[in-house]
């Protein structure tokens, strides 16, 4: 099969369209022809920075169809189209996953949109609705909403009945969010967030922050209300995640960590991003592609991902 590899981790031109062994399809795997692959910002941080052994396949998201399945498979069937999570080897033709992994592709989802769906919204759900309970007269804050996690975030808040603020930069970026359902928008570059915030809100603050950066989580906190909520998930930043904890336990705000992995095989989870498929397939929900490219442009793609500040994501088809 052909494959996108790394040797040593580095800029996106260390990829390299290459020949690879197809993988084994161990006992409880589905093997999957992929059709689709959605770069998550985990790749763009393994690819730059992550030692692993040699000739390795990056990737966390596809789409595709089963060609194979294993001995202790009991869900799925050769032929069944497929949205996958694995924690490496999606940046493949072949891909083999455990079966508990997968979700089935509804009828009227396009596989590029079914690939870019678990992770992001699957990870949005967790922080807006299981951790950060959103409620419907609550007011939403939302940090790099331009991102995958970003703009499912928004368009889960909003049908939640809540009001809110997008933070983003440029006008179309933004314009954008408010058409997803953003009631405000604040450009990052030209505006200070914490004061926007609380100008929004009457100085309250958000009753809820969802932050996928990292390194915004000190103004996080300062536009946060007191009593509120801030789910932090992900560090798109870079660098240390530190802020300072005085704050917060004066105003009696809780802080949750989101880090999905395995999260994403617990039954309920797994249910969850079946239901949100289902929406998205009936457009209930918009998933967001800023670009595609082929497989073999790989080095392209993550370019593109990396530095373009693209509005949703970036999708490679094989």
């Amino acid at each position: 099969m052909k494959a996108a590899v790394y040797d040593n981790p580095g800029v996106p031109v260390v990829l390299e369209y290459a020949d690879m062994p197809d993988p084994i399809c161990g006992l409880g795997d589905v093997l999957i022809a992929v059709e689709a692959i959605s770069i998550e910002g985990g790749d763009l941080i393994n690819r730059r920075s992550t030692k692993q052994q040699p000739r390795w396949i990056v990737g966390y998201a596809a789409a595709g169809t089963i060609v194979a399945v294993g001995e202790n498979v009991k869900h799925r069937t050769v032929g069944e189209k497929v949205a996958a999570f694995n924690m490496q080897g999606s940046h493949a033709e072949l891909w083999a996953v455990p079966e508990t992994r997968t979700w089935i592709v509804p009828d009227g989802l396009g596989m590029a949109e079914a690939a870019v769906l678990p992770i992001s919204f699957g990870t949005a759900y967790h922080c807006v609705i299981t951790k950060g309970q959103v409620r419907a007269d609550e007011t939403v804050l939302i940090q790099a909403a331009a991102g995958g996690v970003g703009l499912a975030a928004v368009q889960l808040a909003r049908q939640a009945g809540a009001k809110v603020i997008a933070v983003a930069s440029g006008d179309e970026r933004q314009a954008r969010l408010r058409a997803l359902g953003a009631a405000h928008s604040i450009d990052r570059h030209n505006q200070d967030v914490v004061e926007e915030v609380r100008r929004l809100t009457g100085g309250k603050g958000a009753d809820l922050v969802i932050d996928p950066v990292g390194s915004t989580l000190q103004s996080s906190l300062l536009a946060l209300a007191p009593e509120g909520r801030l789910v932090f998930v992900g560090n798109a930043g870079g660098g240390a995640l530190a802020v300072d904890l005085w704050q917060p336990m004066q105003n009696n705000q809780t802080l949750h960590g989101v880090f999905m992995g395995a999260l994403f095989e617990r039954p309920a989870v797994h249910e969850t991003v079946d239901a949100l498929l289902k929406t998205a397939a009936e457009r209930g929900l918009e998933v967001v592609i800023d670009r595609t490219f082929s497989l073999k442009d790989a080095a392209s793609a993550h370019e593109h991902a990396e530095t373009a500040k693209p509005l949703g994501r970036v999708v490679m088809k094989v």
